[in-house]
Parts: C-alpha cells; structure tokens; sequence
C-alpha cells in the first residue's frame, strides 16, 4: 500500500490566461502565475511573482493537461524550482461551469498532479529525491493544491 505524508497546501494567483487557440494537439492556453503562497509542517513560504506559470491543454476528450513551472521561495529564504504535470478531468456540465469561473464541489471533477522539486539549498535537498503528488481544485482566483511525498 503507498503511503504519503502531507508535504504543503499551495495556493497560486493566476489573474491572466492567454488563450492561443485550437493548435494541432489541442486548444492551448497559457496562465500566468503572478503569486501565491504555500504552507506546511516542513516548509512554508511563497511563489515567485515571476516567471512563472502553467501551459494548459485542453484536449479534444475534454480533458485539461497542466504543464506547470514555478519558483517557490521559503520563509528563510530558499528558493525550490517546482515543476508539475497533471490533468483535470469530469463532466461536461462540471467542466464548463469551472471555465466559467464558478464554484464547483472538487470531488465532481477529477484534478491530480505530479509536483517536482529541484533546489541548491542543503537544508531543502531531500525534496530532490522524493516522489510527490497533489490533489488539486479550482477557485475563481487560481488553483489550490494539497501535495503529498510519497513515503
């Protein structure tokens, strides 16, 4: 059985999503990520206001693929290259509703990541070597993830 260990909740500001269009994988969009914040027992802190962001895919089967690039900074002043990739997923009806920006109950839909780490700092060097995943949802001022090491 896998175990996993709660590692952060990080909350994201995306205000801006430029949409590109249908290109020939999909219709792709690209979100801005200007701030954010994440917390948790062995790390806290905040992202990076730039660059940084997520270079969604939306498939022709109505799933979101994320392809997501971060810098977080710890509250002592490390900073942690976090990168994701992951996918949203539900029903039609579910679907537009998020797109529009309303409140959706997180278990209608489907939304899971696979965050990883890579820092210079010795005290945050374990995040190099362990195995993450997230649960995600969506609110109007960006995404919310809980992630998780994999023990």
């Amino acid at each position: 059985m896998i175990q996993t260990r709660h590692l952060f909740t990080l909350t994201a500001d995306v205000p801006k999503i430029a949409d590109l269009g249908a290109t020939p994988n999909g219709a792709r969009r690209i979100a801005t990520v200007t701030g954010g914040s994440f917390k948790g027992e062995r790390l806290n802190g905040t992202i990076q206001p730039a660059p940084g962001g997520d270079w969604l895919l939306h498939r022709p089967d109505g799933a979101t693929i994320l392809d997501v690039r971060v810098t977080l900074e710890t509250d002592d002043g490390e900073l942690i290259y976090m990168t994701y990739r992951g996918i949203r997923h539900g029903p039609a009806d579910v679907m537009a509703r998020l797109a529009k920006g309303e409140a959706v109950d997180p278990s209608s839909y489907y939304f899971r990541t696979t965050p990883v780490f890579e820092t210079a700092s010795k005290k945050y060097d374990w995040l190099n070597r362990i195995v993450s995943v997230a649960t995600g949802r969506r609110e109007a001022s960006g995404p919310i993830y809980e992630v998780f090491e994999v023990l």
